[in-house]
């Protein structure tokens, strides 16, 4: 991927990989502890029962931290997919992955068609839409929905933070209007829930689960 072929919303990714190797780091997560809470609220809001078994679909894997999560929560899904866009977090994710995990190099802005091609009941998505414009969450989001067969999870980060994150410096992050994520998401569905308490509203998670489902 040559530097002015790389997307912009992937730069910062690229940048971090080429920076801290394919690591923690270069997920440009702050730290393991606030990545597992965030995997355990979209964890929790799906349920447990309802992942056991599915097919799960990891948006923006990294290096494949939710699957090992999974297996420290002894949840047994019956298939898991991480994308990312990275090759070298795909490679670093399958040296360490799971039994069965799979992990495929893919990005899901310019082929959105690799999210379906999975057959996903449940699509988990942890902090992959960080960097991305509100319009293109938007548009992702509806993508995402379409192709799951249950539910779709994702978090943000609001404007609605608590005081103490209000001057922090969330670059190459952005905050996203939370209203209108959580219009967009009763657009698609009556069936959302919303959390924002866990980290003091620095960080949202909502859920969305099909009517059929």
């Amino acid at each position: 991927m040559s530097p002015w072929r790389t997307p912009e919303y992937l730069r910062p990714y690229k940048a971090a990989l080429k920076r801290f190797g394919a690591g923690f780091e270069a997920t440009l997560w702050r730290s393991p502890e606030a990545q597992r809470l965030r995997f355990d609220v979209l964890i929790d809001m799906i349920g447990p029962d309802i992942i056991a078994g599915s097919t799960l679909l990891d948006v923006g894997c990294g290096i494949g931290d939710l699957a090992r999560h999974l297996v420290d929560r002894k949840i047994d899904v019956g298939r898991f997919i991480g994308i990312d866009a990275m090759p070298g977090m795909i490679e670093s994710a399958r040296q360490s992955a799971p039994p069965g995990a799979e992990f495929l190099e893919g990005d899901f802005i310019a082929d959105p068609g690799i999210i379906a091609a999975q057959a996903p009941d449940v699509i988990l998505v942890s902090g992959s839409f960080n960097t991305l414009e509100e319009d293109v969450v938007d548009r992702v989001l509806d993508g995402f929905f379409q192709a799951a067969t249950t539910a779709v999870a994702y978090n943000f980060l609001g404007n609605r933070p608590g005081s103490r994150w209000k001057d922090v410096d969330l670059a190459p992050a952005r905050r996203f209007d939370l209203v209108r994520r959580m219009d967009h998401a009763l657009e698609l569905t009556p069936r959302v829930s919303m959390r924002q308490e866990y980290l003091d509203g620095h960080d949202v998670s909502i859920a969305m689960f099909r009517e059929d489902a």
